[in-house]
Parts: structure tokens; C-alpha cells; sequence
């Protein structure tokens, strides 16, 4: 039976930590990929994010509410990249038009 950790680290910053990624990550797509590539590599990029949550909360070492971190942490980024390709499509029409 394992020892209770006396001073848990923080379960929040394990989903800053995966919402950061998904900032920086779908910003240097935005700003690095050409424009018909860049749908494809937000979906790979999204994959990575989702590996990386369940790393970070594995990590975390808790099993109570490790399915309520996880996928806060995954929808979060799901947000935070959504409006990331909807302003990314907004750029694109206004660049054509």
C-alpha cells in the first residue's frame, strides 16, 4: 500500500502546462505551415496534446479524478485550438479576398 502524499503537487498546473503546448503549438503552425497544411497539422498537433495530457496527469501520480483532469485538460486545448483555426481561417479569407 503506497504512503498519501503529504503536499500533492497542484492538479491545475498539469493542465497549463497542456494548454500552453497548445497555444505554442498551434500558433507556430499558424505562423511556420503553409495554408493548405495546416488543418492536417493542427489534427497532429491535437494528437499530440491529448498524448501529452495523459502523460502529465500520469505523471501527477493520483488516480482520483484522473478522467476529470484528463479531460479537462483535452478539452481545454480543444477550445483554445479551436479558436486558434477559426481566426487562422478568418486570416486566410481576408488574405484571398
Amino acid at each position: 500500500m503506497s504512503e498519501p502524499a503529504l503536499a500533492p503537487r497542484n492538479a491545475f498546473t498539469g493542465m497549463i502546462i497542456v494548454w500552453s503546448f497548445a497555444l505554442l503549438a498551434s500558433v507556430a503552425i499558424g505562423i511556420f505551415v503553409a495554408e493548405p497544411w495546416r488543418m492536417p497539422a493542427l489534427l497532429v498537433a491535437f494528437g499530440a496534446v491529448v498524448l501529452l495530457a495523459f502523460a502529465v496527469q500520469l505523471g501527477y501520480g493520483r488516480t482520483h479524478g484522473f478522467i476529470v483532469r484528463v479531460s479537462a485538460s483535452i478539452m481545454g486545448a480543444l477550445l483554445l485550438m479551436g479558436v486558434i483555426s477559426v481566426g487562422l481561417g478568418l486570416a486566410a479569407i481576408a488574405a484571398a479576398g
